[in-house]
């Protein structure tokens, strides 16, 4: 029985990465990719000139070999056939110089494309609100720049040029041909409503195959990026086999759409074969029996034909070219659906820029939902005055963290205000407000690099010796200079060497480097040794200290200092007020206070 059917994980994510537009591809979208050469023109008009000239050079060569035989060879003009051959030779040299330049300008063009190309999808990726990065599989995004951008690489590096030196050689042949015979050229010319009717035969087959190959390989890159990151629960939980059975169906199906676009083009291609080599017999046939009546000279007949077989090698290489042009349209298709595809919400051109943040937050009759119909949050109320500590309460999913995402802009509310000194957040510039913000996630993520960089992270522009001063303010320098290599320590993907407890002190460094007005902090629920508990606790309450600051509470140190503790239970605020307060209600936060305290006795 196939894994896929028994993983609901696996199943499903096929269906949601399975692209809802079908439409046929569009040749314009060559066009579209070709826009991008534009800051190259001269560039690509000189590669232009030598494709031109590359069309001409081919036909010329084979004319040129029937020339000699029809012309000195025939006289027996020993003397005349070695300066003919030696003619030749030279512009057959000058051919290779051209085809030379051709392809290094192709390849040259190619990369800066497609160097624009990424830009401006990880530019437009930067971009996007939170809520594009919770309906979308990262390894979908990779391959956007991978196997994506690669497909279009080749569509500019080797499709299109390569298409019109190809098409120039048919071209310049078949006038030639038309010029020697037109009678005989008919009979060639016989043959395109079938090449037509076989395109458009194999045409959409092609298509549909080429981007079920696309999506599926975008489904194998995402599940190997899950897995990587996920490997301690898959060992964890002994799924090493059931994931590996998962991921060879993914591969298995990937290798499946792969077939089907091979079983089309060694279908395809044999077919052009044949068609070719028929008309190549028919015209043996019809060219040599006009020989034969004396209606046609022998050197008109080899020059026809060696003209003829100009005009028919390039078939095999514009149907190569175009199962590439395919694939080319098939990654193009992909990369523009999401360039052009609108945040969910972005800053109107009247927003104003905020210099100055006191930093009073006011949320009134806020109603929030990720999904239609299914509110998160219900009429939310409070206000925060300058240099408060709000401590967010409650069971997990009652809306804590989506509070601190509404204050922070990730989202926008679907009903009522959010005010910032006052301000609508619709009315504030996003990069402004986040500039005077301060944000440490539950999960202490850290970049690649050293322990500096990450710290720099928090206030671009600043010197090392801010960054060093931060640390000392939180009073946690001595922490860091006590990693091996003190601030210059090298981090691993996502803090990976370093204890949980160093990764806040980081975080709690960064923070404070950003010198913001509003601080945003969700508690990591994860343990540490007392020690470093109260160090963190030391650093955390020098950083909270004259902010307004708003805390996902996990610690009951925090929630007792916080100047107000605003209760959440399914979606709304059911109680507020200070720790004491709250206690002498006796309702939800006493409740919540007991089972803390149980559970930390236990």
């Amino acid at each position: 029985m196939s894994t896929l059917k028994q993983s609901p994980i696996a199943y499903i994510r096929k269906d949601q990465d399975r692209g809802q537009d079908k439409k046929p591809l569009d040749y314009g979208m060559f066009v579209r990719i070709f826009s991008y050469t534009k800051p190259y023109a001269s560039k690509r008009n000189i590669l232009l000139g030598f494709v031109i000239l590359r069309s001409i050079q081919l036909p010329i060569l084979l004319w040129g070999i029937g020339a000699i035989i029809n012309g000195p060879i025939y006289r027996h003009d020993v003397r005349g056939m070695f300066w003919a051959v030696g003619a030749f030779l030279a512009f057959t040299l000058f051919t290779q110089i051209t085809f030379h330049y051709r392809q290094k300008l192709a390849l040259e063009l190619g990369e800066l494309v497609i160097h624009d190309v990424r830009r401006d999808i990880f530019k437009h990726m930067m971009n996007m609100p939170m809520g594009f990065f919770s309906r979308t599989r990262l390894g979908r995004l990779i391959s956007l720049i991978t196997s994506d951008s690669e497909a279009v690489r080749n569509g500019i590096q080797s499709v299109v040029f390569v298409t019109m030196v190809q098409a120039g050689n048919m071209i310049i042949a078949a006038m030639l041909m038309f010029w020697y015979d037109w009678k005989m050229f008919l009979v060639v010319l016989a043959m395109a409503p079938i090449i037509w009717g076989l395109n458009r035969y194999f045409r959409q087959r092609l298509i549909n195959a080429y981007r079920e190959v696309q999506e599926s390989f975008s489904r194998v890159t995402a599940t190997v990026v899950e897995s990587i990151k996920g490997m301690k629960i898959i060992q964890s939980y002994a799924r090493q086999d059931l994931n590996s059975e998962i991921f060879r169906d993914l591969v298995y199906d990937h290798s499946t759409y792969n077939l089907r676009v091979t079983q089309a083009e060694a279908t395809f291609l044999p077919l052009l074969e044949v068609n070719s080599q028929f008309f190549l017999s028919a015209l043996l046939v019809y060219g040599g029996s006009r020989v034969l009546g004396h209606d046609m000279t022998l050197a008109s007949f080899i020059y026809f034909f060696f003209l003829s077989g100009m005009f028919f090698s390039p078939i095999q290489v514009l149907a190569g070219q175009y199962q590439q042009a395919l694939t080319a349209m098939a990654g193009a298709e992909r990369l523009f659906k999401f360039l052009d595809s609108k945040p969910d919400w972005q800053d109107h051109g009247n927003v104003v820029k905020l210099d100055k943040v006191d930093g009073k937050i006011e949320l009134k009759d806020v109603t929030f939902a990720y999904k239609p119909e299914r509110n998160v949050l219900v009429d939310i109320n409070f206000t925060a005055e300058p240099g408060q500590t709000v401590a967010l309460v409650g069971a997990t999913g009652s809306g804590k963290t989506t509070i601190t995402n509404l204050i922070t802009k990730f989202y926008l509310p679907s009903q009522g205000r959010v005010l910032i000194d006052g301000k609508d957040i619709l009315e504030i510039e996003t990069k402004s407000l986040r500039r005077h913000l301060g944000i440490v996630l539950q999960v202490n993520f850290l970049f690649t690099g050293t322990v500096m960089e990450n710290i720099l992270v928090g206030r671009p522009g600043a010197t090392e010796e801010e960054a060093v001063e931060a640390a000392r303010k939180i009073d946690c320098f001595d922490l860091i200079e006590a990693l091996p290599d003190g601030f210059q320590t090298v981090v691993g993907e996502s803090g990976a060497g370093l204890s949980l407890g160093q990764r806040q002190i980081i975080c709690f460094s960064r923070a404070m480097l950003a010198n913001p007005r509003i601080f945003v902090l969700d508690e990591a629920t994860s343990s540490v040794d007392a020690i470093t508990e109260e160090r963190l606790q030391n650093a955390l309450a020098k950083l909270l200290a004259g902010r307004t600051s708003f805390v996902v509470a996990h610690r009951l140190s925090t929630i007792r200092n916080a100047d107000m503790v605003l209760v959440l239970e399914g979606g709304r605020i059911v109680e507020r007020g200070n720790h004491r307060q709250l206690l002498k209600i006796n309702g939800v936060y006493a409740r919540l206070y007991r089972e803390f305290m149980v559970a930390h006795e236990l």
